[in-house]
């Protein structure tokens, strides 16, 4: 038994000490700012732009279709974060050329 606790906490320390070198590297991508440049603010535009909403319109479509079994689940908030806010979000609210959620200033 002692040698099993042995390696339970070898391992737990290992994890612990991956998890906290991770941090630096967690906290240095969220404070990110994109400054996206004209190319990638016109491809956007001609291309993202218009899949993001086909993906919000057949998101929307999919979601009509299974409301009925979300009301049975109860999940519609779930199914219409999925399958419709978040495409609209996406192509609607997000910076032009910025590939994240996040706004510039």
């Amino acid at each position: 038994m002692s040698n099993h606790l042995k390696k339970s906490s070898r391992k737990l320390m290992v994890l612990l000490t991956c998890m906290t070198l991770m941090l630096p590297a967690y906290s240095f991508a969220a404070s990110k700012t994109e400054t996206p440049n004209a190319w990638e603010m016109g491809a956007d535009l001609v291309i993202a732009r218009p899949i993001g909403f086909v993906g919000t319109i057949l998101g929307t479509v999919v979601f009509v279709v299974s409301l009925p079994f979300s009301l049975l689940g109860g999940n519609v908030g779930d199914a219409a974060d999925a399958l419709v806010i978040g495409p609209a979000k996406t192509t609607f609210l997000r910076c032009l050329g910025c590939v994240n959620n996040t706004q510039t200033d």
